[in-house]
């Protein structure tokens, strides 16, 4: 319970002998007016700070198959950037400019590049067009990019550089490579198609938009990471609750750190938002992984 309801709930209580109407009506008041702060700060975390309050999470993950010589690879992944009304170019540089910092050996994309119209793909791709500068960009695409036109999105971003691969594949180094699929909601998704190049003995990173096709890569057995986004960490979370609402096809990892049995996968909450536009115990999110090799101790 926060402070402000505690000062409320005493100020309800009977006023004790001794103790003015006056002074009562005024103790009310400033409980009244406390739980009332509490209220209005928590509106203006979720509508004015954390949109753009975007995280740097690090962690370390094991890779089946990865060569011990590839042991520290690191990955950083960005996801969800939504540029549209809601999300300016400046954001996404700043997510940029924080995943460059980290210096990986390689930058992953995993979809939703816009909200509402395709031409918004070529301001988004000028924001994320310095990566490609400091090493290896590769994206997958999202839902929203379908909805609005795949192609001018896909155009878009390979137009500065930017590899987006839709149900393919692409070796990083001897022995590791990165594959996607295109969207699983709009029924894009053929993993088959995406490994078709892959050797079977090579550790595989994935990246697929949606994170419950997990449970169909996980079967599938092939894949030891994937990397996911699209739920934005449902924007809203609560003590105890967790997401308030949470998109189809993210229902059963919504964010953070899974293990399904021989993959592991990693859900990103996104670097931008879509209506309503609020953030509440859900910052945005750069990822930066460090692989680990499966030989090592």
């Amino acid at each position: 319970m926060m402070p402000g309801a505690m000062t409320t709930e005493k100020a309800l209580e009977p006023a004790p002998a001794g103790l003015s109407r006056r002074r009562f009506l005024k103790l009310l008041g400033a409980g009244v007016a406390a739980a009332g702060a509490c209220t209005v700060g928590s509106a203006l975390d979720a509508l004015c700070l954390e949109p753009g309050w975007i995280e740097l999470e690090r962690l370390e993950i094991r890779l089946r198959g990865l060569p011990e010589r590839l042991d520290g690879f690191r990955i950083a992944q960005l996801s969800d950037f939504h540029r549209g009304a809601e999300v300016d170019q400046e954001r996404i540089a700043e997510a940029v400019d924080l995943a460059l910092a980290e210096q990986p050996d390689v930058f992953a994309l995993t979809g939703d590049f816009v909200s509402g119209s395709a031409e918004y793909a070529f301001s988004c791709a000028e924001a994320l067009s310095p990566l490609v500068q400091a090493g290896p960009v590769f994206a997958s695409l999202g839902n929203h990019d379908h909805w609005t036109d795949a192609d001018v999105v896909a155009g878009a971003v390979a137009s500065v550089g930017i590899g987006v691969l839709r149900n393919g594949a692409r070796e990083l180094a001897n022995g590791l490579w990165l594959a996607a699929v295109d969207d699983v909601w709009e029924e894009r998704a053929d993993l088959d198609e995406a490994l078709r190049q892959v050797p079977a003995a090579a550790a595989t990173v994935l990246m697929a938009h949606e994170p419950d096709y997990a449970d169909y890569v996980a079967a599938d057995g092939r894949v030891g990471l994937q990397l996911s986004g699209h739920s934005h960490g449902g924007q809203v979370r609560l003590p105890l609750v967790g997401a308030l609402v949470l998109p189809y096809l993210a229902q059963r990892y919504d964010c953070g750190l899974y293990e399904l049995g021989g993959l592991t996968l990693y859900v990103n909450r996104g670097v931008g938002l879509i209506q309503p536009a609020v953030r509440f115990r859900c910052r945005p999110e750069v990822t930066l992984i460090t692989l680990r090799s499966g030989r090592r101790p």
